[in-house]
């Protein structure tokens, strides 16, 4: 067995000379949004140091041929980058870098030298043709209008979710932004190539490279550094001392480097550079060496900052006040954690026995809660609760309004690193920045709100729980599998409670908060029902559903109608407005009752389109589709030409009369398949709908 091992940059490994195939016996790509987003994160932190290249592992590939691999190793980390390249793609004005990029991950092919356009990386069978026509050849648009009922396996559900979740975070990014993170991407994201020609060989090698071996993490090197800084009488009491602290935290080398990257920023004020090592050192225990102070640090910073990372990371096991509990254990729900250092300091800061090794912050197996701990005299050494309340608050309200506007890891970051320094220098939290919300992000977040929000069920069923929990005047206990459900099915046309809905207002209330219930189990356990009867009576049956006040709501209601869905719009946003106090103005106005264009002049210019949705009317109204035209899906091999007539009112007309609200439920109507944008054709001049749907979000972006 031949094995050989190669470190090289993303940019030597998307060319002919890797031809990669996902093999049948591989899982599938199960990546979610927050795995990709804090890839998204990280690289943008490590572009900012560009001469600092960024490890992303290893890829462990079995020689099939010359150029041609299957994965052992690495499909999630080479499917996720893909998706990365394909919005960077999307995002492109510049021809030159848009076709730079599309070669990263599609062969362009050269027919001098014979050979043929493909794709870079190949998935799995059942998932390669929709991988390939999706993300790999450019047709994002038909990706974006797709629905979870439009994909034939989980991992293309994960696919269209991640892509839209990629390019709504890299369109924050300016245009010089993306540059650079693309060029760094390609030239200093590096990856160890290790190729053998024997499928069992790189089984083994998979086994001995994450089985056995283990690096040594962050909390090592600097265990290591702080013991040489002791006297030698004093370094097995303190290197004790020092797993005694540590251990808790357990031995997740990511979560180990994330406390000590928060730990730094606490300490400095300064975001990571991506090089964490090198800064805590340099930054922060050299100076305790220095003093030959080593026992104040590991006392006095490390043990109460790892004491507090347990805390946030188990609120509920916590003998803390109940309100205290309560309000970490709803940061716990976002899913940035950007918020920890600011949690981390506030706590530090606010119990003064966090670091003491004779004191649990932790309820005791048959103890209660905290009223049992506080049959004592005040054991966590409490102060100033309530600016630890004020803290807190605000920190979920930023939190939550950044989730909204989408803002960046950097921009969080950003918040965070200058909230600790106000709250360092002793500044009232409401004149902390970094924990205050400005008019524009306050409009950009109700924005949001009103609109569709399709593609993003964790961010619904958050939204719907926090508007829940406001209207119950408590946090509500949730079943163990909670699920968001649409009052209106999919497809109305068969049913008889929705006969009077318009293709229109059915297309619009769909991907709204109004339309959205909590119910006890999981998604899509009501999509078959179609009377409205029927889909709010399976709702009402779970009792955990009921617990949910505006699901509750839905009883008393005989009939779905647009008013109703209008009704549970305005209230749900208005209960969201108060959550967060995003409700009222400066001048104490109601902003729940302005319109979300009457908002859009306040929200600045970083509103972004993102991956949110066209409809045709919008791209009739811009003047890009007109009215009376013609488009065409032509189907030679099953002898078909369907035909659709742009209307007045931004819909399509087929042939027998029907109208439609949407490309994709034209062209179900018509032949079964459901994305419409990659199937319709201008009969004047063969432009496929999909880039006049890119022409769009390229002009209103």
């Amino acid at each position: 067995m031949a094995i050989n091992a190669t470190e090289k940059p993303l940019g030597k490994v998307f060319t002919p000379d890797y031809q990669l195939s996902i093999p049948s016996f591989q899982r599938a790509y199960i990546w979610k949004p927050e795995n990709i987003l804090q890839l998204i994160s990280d690289l943008e932190e490590a572009c900012k140091s560009p001469e600092t290249p960024y490890f992303l592992g290893s890829l462990i590939l079995v020689r099939e041929g010359d150029t041609s691999f299957s994965v052992i190793d690495g499909q999630q980390r080479l499917v996720s980058l893909s998706i990365i390249i394909a919005a960077l793609r999307d995002l492109e004005h510049d021809e030159e870098w848009m076709r730079l990029l599309d070669a990263l991950i599609v062969e362009p092919g050269d027919k001098l030298r014979g050979i043929t356009s493909q794709p870079r990386l190949t998935l799995r069978e059942r998932d390669a043709a929709f991988f390939r026509e999706y993300v790999q050849e450019g047709n994002l648009e038909a990706l974006f209008d797709m629905n979870d009922e439009d994909c034939s396996s989980n991992a293309q559900r994960n696919i269209i979710a991640n892509t839209k979740q990629a390019y709504d975070a890299l369109a924050q990014l300016d245009e010089e932004e993306r540059h650079r993170f693309a060029s760094y991407l390609v030239n200093s994201v590096t990856l160890v190539i290790v190729t053998t020609d024997d499928l069992d060989g790189a089984h083994r090698i998979f086994d001995v490279m994450n089985m056995r071996g283990l690096p040594l993490t962050p909390s090592d090197v600097f265990k290591a550094r702080a013991m040489s800084g002791l006297p030698a009488a004093a370094v097995d009491t303190y290197a004790s001392r020092w797993d005694d602290i540590m251990d808790p935290l357990g031995d997740d080398a990511t979560r180990v480097e994330e406390f000590f990257r928060y730990l730094h920023l606490i300490l400095t004020h300064k975001p990571a550079t991506g090089k964490l090592i090198e800064d805590f050192l340099s930054d922060v225990l050299n100076q305790y060496l220095a003093g030959h102070s080593i026992e104040a640090f590991i006392d006095g910073i490390l043990a109460p900052y790892a004491m507090a990372w347990r805390i946030l990371e188990r609120p509920s096991d916590t003998v803390l006040p109940d309100d205290v509990r309560g309000r970490l254990e709803a940061l716990n729900d976002y899913r940035h954690h950007e918020w920890k250092a600011v949690a981390m300091w506030a706590l530090t800061h606010s119990f003064r026995n966090l670091g003491d090794p004779e004191v649990s912050f932790f309820a005791q197996r048959g103890s209660h809660s905290a009223r049992d701990c506080g049959r004592t005299a005040d054991p966590l050494g409490s102060h100033d609760r309530q600016r630890l309340g004020e803290i807190l608050c605000a920190l979920e309200q930023v939190a939550g309004v950044d989730m909204l506007n989408r803002r960046s890891a950097i921009d969080r970051r950003g918040h965070t690193a200058a909230a600790i320094r106000d709250l360092d220098k002793g500044f009232p939290v409401r004149l902390v920045r970094g924990l205050s919300v400005s008019a524009a992000d306050r409009a950009g977040a109700l924005i949001r709100l009103h609109g569709e929000l399709q593609g993003d069920p964790d961010l619904v069923r958050l939204l719907l729980v926090r508007a829940n929990e406001q209207r119950a005047g408590a946090r509500i206990p949730r079943p163990r599998a909670l699920a968001v459900v649409p009052i209106m099915p999919l497809d109305i046309a068969s049913a008889a409670s929705f006969s009077s809905w318009t293709a229109d207002l059915h297309d619009y209330w769909m991907y709204r908060l109004g339309n959205m219930v909590l119910m006890q189990g999981k998604e899509g356990q009501i999509d078959r029902l179609t009377e409205y009867g029927r889909r709010r009576d399976r709702v009402l049956l779970r009792a955990d559903s009921c617990r949910f006040p505006l699901t509750k709501q839905i009883a008393d209601f005989n009939e779905c109608t647009p008013a109703m869905l209008e009704y549970r719009q305005k209230e749900t946003i208005r209960l969201l407005a108060e959550y967060w106090d995003i409700r009222y103005d400066e001048s104490h106005a109601d902003l729940t009752s302005k319109p979300p264009e009457q908002l859009s002049g306040d929200a600045g210019s970083r509103q972004t389109r993102g991956s949110q949705r066209v409809t045709i009317k919008q791209v009739v109204a811009a003047g890009l589709l007109i009215p009376g035209e013609t488009l065409v899906w032509e189907r030679p091999r099953k002898g078909e030409r369907w035909l659709v007539t742009v209307t007045q009112e931004g819909r399509f007309r087929l042939e027998d009369g029907s109208e439609y609200a949407s490309p994709t439920a034209a062209a179900r109507a018509a032949g079964g398949r459901s994305a419409g944008l990659d199937v319709w054709k201008r009969t004047s001049n063969g432009e496929k709908l999909s880039d006049i749907w890119k022409a769009y979000r390229l002009r209103t972006r």
